[in-house]
């Protein structure tokens, strides 16, 4: 571990009675680092965010920032969420509804009685980097939904935390305002050199945002990696359906060479793909492969197959092609509408998977 890491997290177990929720998770962040946890509904990515944050009791491992524990099962240490010096900026934004903007994002520094010069000058430092200086004096409910999220990240960043906290800070917004958002979160965490773990659900969300991403799957890290290799290198079938929007095709293995996979998927028809796992011919298997990778075919020809185009949707931006293969129901994009029939579709053998 490098003299640049801020946080580091060891081993923590964390049950609810008897109901384990993190089961012996590390993790570390670096200074100026974005990480993502991202998983399903009951990952543990929430609880483990939590955890770090003081609001959640663990029974095993440890957790420090900047080398100094505050969090160590054996040695007994639990300093309190409010000693902990972290910035949080919640789901629901937790603002006062009472108090201004200016108030709202002053609260933290008269927590820890900072005179009062000093909370004006770096309260007006916060808003201003976040674009709110001219609504310093209004109420949460004079704001937009974009707007009460500015704040509570001001509020988060006015004492200049080692580490901002996020859980699911965009989900809030709706989907127009999530993709602005998410842009303008990025930007602001670049410039201003930030440390931030982040909690989403939502896969483009943490590709967009993180420089590493931590896929959480029932209580431990499947997979870790940057973006660029979570998308195009999972480990796991767990990994590769998760990550992207998928085709995922059942078949039984006819054939195995140098590290592909054939697969009968059913009506004469058939694909070669990565074999990513050990089994072996005749078993059945599952073969993923991106939407954007399957692509409408002028003919027949190698890695192609022959099935039924039952209809196109209009996407604005392109045409999503709605096929039948076998038994299973298929994507693939396109810039034009096509008429309903028979059309070759091709399967590039190194964007399928077969798990």
């Amino acid at each position: 571990m490098t003299d640049k890491t801020i946080l580091t997290v060891d081993n923590l177990a964390l049950s609810y009675g008897s109901n384990p929720i993190l089961k012996g998770v590390s993790m570390h962040l670096r200074r100026g680092e974005v990480v993502s946890l991202l998983g399903p509904s009951g990952s543990g990515k929430t609880t483990l965010l939590r955890a770090v944050a003081g609001l959640e009791q663990p029974h095993h491992g440890s957790v420090s920032i900047a080398g100094r524990a505050i969090y160590d099962a054996a040695a007994g240490i639990d300093i309190p969420a409010e000693k902990r010096e972290l910035g949080l900026v919640f789901q629901s934004y937790a603002l006062w509804p009472h108090k201004t903007v200016f108030d709202n994002v002053a609260y933290p520094l008269k927590l820890r009685k900072v005179s009062t010069n000093e909370i004006i000058q770096r309260v007006h430092a916060a808003l201003k980097n976040l674009g709110l200086d001219h609504l310093a004096e209004r109420y949460p409910h004079q704001l937009s939904g974009g707007q009460q999220q500015r704040v509570s990240i001001a509020r988060a960043l006015v004492y200049n935390p080692p580490v901002i906290l996020l859980d699911e800070p965009l989900s809030n917004l709706d989907a127009k305002m999530r993709e602005e958002a998410r842009a303008w979160l990025r930007n602001l965490i670049v410039e201003l050199q930030l440390s931030a773990l982040v909690v989403t659900h939502d896969q483009s969300e943490a590709m967009a945002m993180s420089d590493r991403i931590l896929l959480l799957n029932g209580g431990v890290i499947e997979q870790q990696g940057t973006p660029q290799e979570m998308y195009s290198q999972p480990q796991t079938f767990f990994v590769a359906d998760f990550m992207g929007s998928n085709n995922v095709i059942k078949g039984r293995i006819s054939e195995i060479r140098a590290g592909q996979a054939c697969v009968d998927i059913g009506d004469g028809l058939r694909l070669w793909g990565q074999r990513r796992s050990d089994a072996a011919i005749g078993q059945e298997v599952s073969a993923i492969v991106r939407i954007e990778r399957a692509r409408l075919a002028d003919g027949p020809g190698e890695h192609r197959a022959q099935i039924d185009l039952v209809t196109s949707m209009f996407l604005g931006d392109r045409f999503e092609y709605v096929l039948h293969a076998g038994q299973n129901l298929l994507r693939a994009w396109g810039q034009r509408q096509e008429e309903a029939g028979q059309r070759w579709l091709e399967f590039p053998p190194e964007a399928v998977w077969v798990f």
